[in-house]
């Protein structure tokens, strides 16, 4: 408690027997769509045991991370963008992974001399460890229906590491399900990505605007809004949120920019200033194409006709992410005419099938209306 973490629970390196089969249904359905490193090193993701043979106990803990104002205020602000409220403040793996060393640490010291001498390992959510099954397995909370993990202290928001240990320590008691009839997160889902307990990632507003390197499928865009990084709706919604608390660690406070950035501004920047603005964040990770393709189908949806000079300005961008969201969101924001123009402007001399393939399908829309 002293190093921050909201809780502490100790489970067994056996204790996720059911989660192989889990994994290999969802990996089987494709539901992991394009994140292949779900599927690579199945057997050490799987099975703590496979990852380190020497592990006898794991250590799970939580960091609360609860929001200080709801977290879905910024969905109405059209004009700017919305992030998930976990990456409105520092990458919570640096924040994370510094206190389990700590922590780590601590633990060698106060086990002292013993034979063979103690080991640990720290893991935060990079590494082929499903801390999820495991805090449940440990106490920490249970799986809601929309997959995540849920505290009756805490409520969603809760970022997850562990300590693998060769330490023999007393285990928890596992946290049972107490979700009850209740189907709150699977209604807010914007995609209908949700069934109980189970995700299908390709639908996910986070995995769409997060890990998905190629352009959002057009039956999701409009769905998309104004999110222009992750989604929150599903844990927003839980009604054991009541118990949550605005985060206290100082890392982890939002930063007031990022709170509701307007969208002019977002796709203004250039590759360099996207770098600096999101250092120290998670957002950087996307990189700027895959950012400016987010941004630009925000702009799509904001019905903002003042940003359309932006998007104007990336028609001819380098990358064609970027020219084929731009084509879309100007065909959200412009009359047909004005449409019909600028593709005589710019589709003849496009190079990339995918982009005029953009272009065609936008100026078959604009006709129809």
């Amino acid at each position: 408690m002293e190093l921050g973490f909201s809780n502490c629970r100790v489970t067994r390196p056996d204790s996720i027997p059911l989660a192989p089969d889990h994994l290999a249904a969802f990996i089987g359905e494709e539901r992991h769509g394009d994140m292949d490193w779900l599927a690579e090193r199945f057997n050490w993701r799987s099975d703590p045991r496979q990852l380190w043979p020497e592990t006898r106990s794991i250590v799970i803990l939580s960091v609360n991370y609860g929001p200080n104002e709801p977290a879905l205020a910024g969905l109405a602000r059209k004009s700017c963008g919305n992030i998930s409220v976990y990456a409105r403040h520092r990458d919570y793996h640096d924040v994370v992974k510094g206190k389990l060393k700590q922590l780590a640490g601590w633990l060698l010291a106060s086990a002292g001399r013993v034979n063979p001498p103690a080991q640990v390992k720290v893991f935060v959510d990079t590494a082929p460890v499903m801390e999820k099954p495991l805090a449940e397995a440990a106490g920490l909370g249970w799986q809601g229906k929309h997959t995540n993990l849920v505290s009756r202290e805490f409520g969603s928001w809760l970022f997850l590491g562990s300590i693998f240990t060769t330490l023999e320590l007393l285990a928890d008691q596992p946290e049972t399900d107490h979700c009850g009839s209740c189907q709150l997160c699977l209604d807010s889902c914007p995609t209908q990505a949700l069934t109980p307990y189970q995700i299908d990632a390709r639908a996910c507003i986070s995995y769409l605007t997060i890990e998905a390197k190629s352009q959002v499928p057009l039956i999701y865009r409009q769905k998309i809004g104004n999110r222009i990084y992750g989604c929150d709706d599903c844990l927003a919604v839980c009604p054991w949120n009541k118990f949550a608390q605005s985060t206290q660690e100082a890392k982890l406070q939002a930063r007031a920019e990022l709170a509701s950035p307007p969208l002019a501004e977002l796709a203004s920047m250039d590759e360099k200033q996207f770098r600096v603005f999101f250092a120290g964040g998670p957002i950087k990770r996307i990189g700027h194409v895959r950012f400016l393709r987010n941004v630009l189908l925000a702009i799509g949806n904001s019905g903002d006709i003042s940003l359309v000079s932006l998007v104007l300005s990336r028609l001819d961008h380098e990358a064609p992410l970027v020219r084929g969201m731009a084509v879309w969101a100007l065909a959200q924001l412009v009359p047909p005419n004005a449409l019909a123009a600028e593709a005589f402007r710019w589709r003849p001399t496009e190079v990339d099938v995918d982009v005029r393939g953009e272009w065609d399908l936008a100026l078959t829309q604009g006709e129809a209306s």
